[in-house]
């Protein structure tokens, strides 16, 4: 592996973890891990998060193309230190379960809007349905598609993806990719083996301290750097 390709897969891959650690779609990944297979769910938002994350480096790479590196590189540099400020401000100010009681009163309101079926007996019919049904099926299952499309457009214009655009204009993007994927997988597994209990023991504050940290010193590391 490439110096390049190490350093873009390093810092993707910490940039991820303490950008998508609390995040909405951590939440909505360990709610629908219990009221769904996990095995589903855990398809569905390794799916979305592994597409938003190629469609976000191949954005990040052609940028240098349609517009001067110099200025891609400050641009960089200004996202990264403005996302840092904007996760320190969000983590003095912002309530520790505020998205966790948000994101499932919200999966609550769709569940009631489909039928208003408790969760026990969604999680008994989906057992059901899923022994019953072959592997194609069980892939363009409304489950499988649920978490995908709920991820996906959740991380849609999200700070995380604007930052790996953003990383991947400065950085080599297929360290890029490999850094966020592995970033992805290790967050959305987390989420989905445990469940409420543990998205509901993570300290979004220390996490948003750890992540605008984090963003600020690669603000500064990108404004210290040379442009090639």
């Amino acid at each position: 592996m490439s110096l390049s390709v190490a350093q873009g897969f390093t810092k993707s891959l910490a940039m991820t973890v303490l950008s998508e650690i609390g995040d909405k779609t951590f939440f909505a990944a360990a709610i629908l891990a219990m009221r769904h297979p996990r095995r589903l769910v855990l398809s569905g938002c390794l799916g979305a998060l592994t597409v938003m994350t190629i469609l976000s480096a191949v954005v990040g790479w052609a940028a240098p193309n349609l517009v001067s590196r110099k200025w891609t590189h400050h641009i960089t540099t200004l996202l990264f230190l403005g996302f840092g400020v904007w996760s320190l401000w969000d983590a003095f100010h912002d309530g520790e379960a505020e998205d966790l009681d948000e994101v499932e009163a919200q999966l609550d309101a769709d569940l009631q809007a489909n039928g208003g079926e408790t969760k026990e007996k969604n999680q008994d019919s989906d057992d059901l349905k899923k022994q019953r049904q072959p592997l194609l099926a069980q892939f363009f299952s409304p489950i499988l598609l649920k978490a995908f499309s709920i991820t996906f457009f959740g991380e849609w214009g999200d700070k995380s993806q604007l930052a790996t655009i953003g990383l991947a204009a400065d950085e080599n993007p297929v360290g890029v990719v490999l850094g966020g994927i592995l970033g992805q997988a290790l967050c959305t597994t987390a989420a989905v083996l445990g469940g409420k209990s543990l998205a509901s023991s993570i300290s979004e504050r220390i996490v948003g301290l750890a992540g605008g940290s984090l963003f600020i010193v690669f603000g500064i590391q990108s404004y210290l750097s040379t442009v090639e």
